[in-house]
């Protein structure tokens, strides 16, 4: 039982090879004549310079298949690519972090000046991070974002929040007496709160709170601030929930004193942070440590990228169901034109002529349908792109609309399978065609 299977084996093994070198041998570039046939095979009649029905829906398969994947591909390049830009707005390439409960750097100063003189490094800058209660004077209150640093919209700038101010300006220059400073809100949180540039809020901050010798229990102290401007980066979490403020204020706010949560890095390319973190971190040693964008966000980047995966993979059986259209396109004239291709194989024309025929047929349903389909794909990417009349819930994506961005060598992929499976589609009937006899095709009823 063994022996047999073994020579099913290698009979299956040996039909494959010559398989492949039918094909192989029909891949010749067709003469004129094959190319006046295939052309013929592809119309719906002899006179009518019109494809035929079967031609134009396996045309439209390959089309429809290219076009819909590549719309796909850029679908979820323009999420990653747009979640990144928006992600980078206010949060910095690394952060130098340190570890203990505190999360604090005392000796901030030094650290910062051999951050610096790290290659790749583009700026640095300490930065308070926390949160705090904010109240507009209503019933109404809620937890915000706090982030406290140097306004500087120079070269030294970390982020580029700085230029996502929209009302207002990094002086955070009061009005109101009596208030404690400035500070600047997300659209978003200021639209909910109800509040605009000279309007006055209260934070309470939810590190200080001092014990009340009378009653026995912390008491938090209550601040001041007028909302000396806006920013809106387009990412919903930051205009939702970002309360921003000077450094010096944000220290006294949250108790540091001179001391500061962390120091943001801004790198010369944001794909090699994680390696300079690395780097940073063998040479400023324990306590130190550094995070990069990627690794905190790092779960949700994964999700883009397998969904990206299985969206394509999914897609790309669209192509497959083409591919058998193709074949049974294929299969259809080799049926329909048994006796003509007897007549042919009878007056000279050799069986691997026979097969470019169909081979031609193929190749010219896969190269006009992968066109159509890039060009319609481009076309739909750049008008939903440009458009964004996809409106999406930024709650739970973090952007409005849906972005498409188009990466040239995944269009590169796609021509390459599509063509591929196009060809592939075709041994089937070109092998057919190949091996009728012209006495049993002329006898063919």
């Amino acid at each position: 039982m063994t022996a047999e299977k073994r020579e099913r084996g290698e009979a299956g093994k040996s039909k494959l090879f010559a398989w492949g070198r039918e094909l192989l041998a029909g891949l010749r570039w067709p003469s004129k004549l094959e190319w006046r046939i295939a052309r013929r095979y592809l119309r719906s009649r002899r006179n009518s310079r019109t494809a035929s029905l079967n031609t134009v829906i396996s045309t439209g398969g390959v089309a429809v298949g290219v076009t819909a994947l590549i719309v796909v591909l850029g679908v979820m390049n323009g999420l990653r690519d747009d979640l990144r830009e928006r992600i980078l707005v206010a949060n910095p390439h690394l952060r130098i972090l340190t570890y203990g409960s505190g999360l604090r750097l005392d000796d901030w100063q030094s650290i910062i000046r051999r951050v610096r003189r790290e290659p790749g490094v583009v700026a640095a800058a300490p930065e308070v991070i926390s949160q705090a209660g904010i109240t507009a004077g209503q019933d109404y209150g809620e937890g915000v974002n706090l982030l406290g640093f140097d306004p500087d919209t120079g070269s030294r700038s970390v982020t580029s929040l700085p230029q996502s101010v929209t009302k207002g300006d990094l002086s955070f220059r009061t009005t109101k007496p009596g208030v404690d400073g400035g500070i600047l809100l997300g659209s978003r949180l200021a639209s909910r709160l109800s509040v605009y540039p000279g309007d006055v809020v209260t934070l309470v901050p939810v590190t200080q709170a001092k014990v009340n010798p009378a009653l026995g229990v912390a008491v938090p102290r209550f601040w001041k601030f007028e909302v000396t401007g806006l920013f809106d980066t387009g990412m919903f979490q930051y205009d939702n929930q970002f309360v921003v403020m000077p450094l010096a204020l944000a220290q006294r706010f949250t108790g540091l004193g001179s001391a500061v949560s962390g120091i943001a890095v801004r790198v010369n390319d944001p794909d090699r942070a994680p390696l300079i973190g690395n780097v940073l971190e063998q040479k400023l040693g324990y306590p130190y440590r550094a995070l990069d964008w990627q690794t905190q966000n790092s779960s949700l980047f994964s999700a883009l990228e397998l969904e990206k995966l299985a969206m394509g993979l999914i897609i790309f059986f669209i192509m497959v169901v083409a591919a058998f259209n193709i074949v049974g396109t294929l299969t259809m004239v080799v049926t329909d034109k048994t006796k003509e291709i007897g007549i042919l194989r009878a007056m000279g024309l050799t069986a691997p002529s026979v097969a470019r025929v169909f081979l031609v047929q193929g190749a010219v349903i896969g190269v006009v349908g992968t066109a159509l389909g890039v060009l319609l794909g481009l076309s739909v990417s750049y008008v939903v792109d440009r458009s964004g009349w996809v409106r999406i819930n930024p709650a739970i994506y973090f952007i409005d609309h849906l972005p498409v961005h188009i990466e040239w060598f995944d269009v590169g992929v796609v021509v390459v399978a599509s063509l591929a499976i196009a060809l592939f589609a075709t041994v089937y009937p070109s092998r057919s065609a190949a091996a009728l006899t012209p006495v049993e095709a002329i006898r063919h009823e």
